[in-house]
């Protein structure tokens, strides 16, 4: 459509072109024939700047011959100077037309590149004018006309000189390019935001408040501005404390997982997590993380810091407080450690595997178990992690979720009093799926330390339990033949990677 465009103008051109150059052709010849004419039959001749002058003498023309025959040939003279005009005008709009529609099609800052054409089209203009209007009228003197011009130029120069200073402003950003349209930009004083446009007055941003901060090319130019490519990784840091009494090690460690599980953190860049400064109250550290969209850093950097609330929750760390201030705050009533244990042994209860445990042998378990609390969206467990542990859900929903080409897809919900990785606590085995809380989750964990003491005091649990296992996994498979065929080995297999697994005979 463009190329159609551009040749359909090429044509209107070349007619125009050839049309007024026709008739300038024909005025040159109407002009030599006229000056012979009155040459012959008037009186009039020649001068020695080529234009037609009245004779002197007892041949001389009337003064009203001479008045009428300067008058028209002042008109056709005029009327070449338009024509002339006509024709350069043409001729520049063409070959701006084809310049800036070829090479520069792809230029990023439209007005820019339109006022640069306006700017050299006048100039273009005006110097073809006087060029013009000289070899018409060689008699008038143009000195006066610059004089009076260059006095013109001085006034409008210091009416406009705001205007003039932003358009001289910004093509010079036009010429640097600090940034784009798109680019998160942080101007000294006032304000960030993300560049919407840049033009030869000023540039508009938008801010993160959604408001439009619109600056002069003239302002723009006398601040420091901090400019965070849109196309880039671009860094942000974090800041939190710790108390002196925590493992410096365990803290970096704890942190960086955490963060490197937040959404729109680069799994490009590994994030780092190092002490700041050791402050008066306790240890000052930062988080360094780089964001796939940095417009988008300041919900990131606020989802980092509830991620690091939750693993502090976890692994328990606690905040260093100031200790110039009488901090004062109402704990809600902790359950005592008999009510967990009951708590927890209720839970243990509904779990099928556990169901060859005696009372007292829950009620260790019980004693012997964690509550971990998750965010919302946070991975419990990873596919393929290494096991070693299960969870029963105490409060809230998770997702059990598989890698697929779109994105991880859900393939089941647990709910209060399901269970999870009790194959990885019993064998070892990696993980087999990922599992993700919905929402703020409790989970009951139970780790491999804690069955072991149960499955040497009594042997007799493994085969119990291994019976049970398999039953949960013979009713993944369909086929009943295959099932009987399959028991024996197994139930051989199950129980000698429990006893493998927990280093018993």
């Amino acid at each position: 459509m463009a190329a159609a465009d551009l040749y359909k103008k090429t044509v209107y051109f070349l007619l125009i072109a050839g049309s007024i150059a026709l008739v300038l052709i024909l005025l040159s010849l109407f002009d030599e024939w006229g000056h012979n004419y009155l040459i012959a039959n008037y009186g009039f001749e020649i001068d020695p700047r080529g234009h037609l002058a009245a004779k002197t003498g007892a041949d001389a023309p009337s003064m009203m011959a001479s008045t009428g025959v300067n008058l028209v040939e002042n008109i056709i003279r005029i009327f070449k100077i338009i024509m002339w005009m006509i024709l350069v005008i043409s001729i520049v709009r063409m070959i701006a037309r084809l310049f800036f529609a070829t090479i520069l099609k792809g230029a990023s800052q439209s007005e820019i590149a339109s006022l640069v054409r306006t700017v050299l089209s006048i100039v273009i203009y005006i110097v073809a004018f006087f060029i013009i209007f000289q070899s018409q009228f060689p008699q008038i003197e143009l000195a006066p006309l610059f004089t009076g011009s260059a006095i013109l130029g001085i006034v409008v120069g210091l009416a406009l000189q705001d205007t003039l200073g932003n358009l001289f402003a910004g093509l010079a950003l036009q010429a640097d390019q600090p940034f784009q349209v798109g680019d998160t930009i942080y101007i000294s004083n006032r304000g960030t935001g993300i560049v919407e446009s840049v033009s030869w007055r000023g540039v508009r941003i938008r801010t993160f408040q959604n408001k439009l901060l619109v600056i002069s090319n003239a302002v723009l130019g006398k601040e420091t501005i901090e400019v965070a490519p849109q196309n880039n990784l671009n860094a942000r840091v974090v800041n939190f404390n710790t108390l002196y009494s925590h493992s410096p090690a365990k803290t970096a460690q704890v942190v960086r997982e955490a963060v490197r599980q937040v959404e729109n953190v680069s799994s490009k860049m590994r994030p780092v997590v190092r002490i700041r400064n050791l402050g008066d109250n306790g240890i000052d550290w930062e988080i360094k993380y780089w964001p796939e969209d940095y417009t988008k850093h300041n919900d990131t950097d606020a989802l980092i810091r509830q991620r690091v609330w939750y693993a502090f929750q976890r692994e328990h760390l606690r905040f260093a407080f100031p200790t110039r201030t009488v901090f004062v705050e109402k704990h809600h009533q902790e359950p005592t450690f008999h009510e967990y244990v009951s708590s927890a042994s209720e839970h243990l209860a509904h779990v099928p595997i556990f169901a060859p445990l005696s009372e007292e042998e829950i009620q260790k378990l019980a004693e012997a178990s964690t509550i971990r609390v998750f965010a919302p969206g946070e991975a419990i467990v990873r596919k393929g992690q290494e096991g070693g542990s299960m969870y029963i859900i105490v409060r809230g929903t998770v997702s059990v979720q598989l890698p697929g080409p779109d994105g991880p897809t859900t393939i089941n919900t647990l709910r209060t009093n399901d269970f999870f990785g009790e194959m990885s606590l019993l064998t070892g085995e990696p993980r087999t799926a990922s599992v993700v809380a919905d929402e703020e989750t409790d989970v009951l964990q139970i780790r491999k330390a804690a069955v072991k003491p149960l499955f040497e005091a009594n042997p007799e649990l493994l085969s119990a339990i291994s019976e049970i296992v398999e039953e949960r996994r013979n009713l993944l498979v369909s086929n009943q033949v295959e099932k009987a065929e399959s028991k024996e080995s197994e139930e051989s297999g199950v129980l000698s990677s429990i006893r493998r697994f927990f280093g018993l005979r």
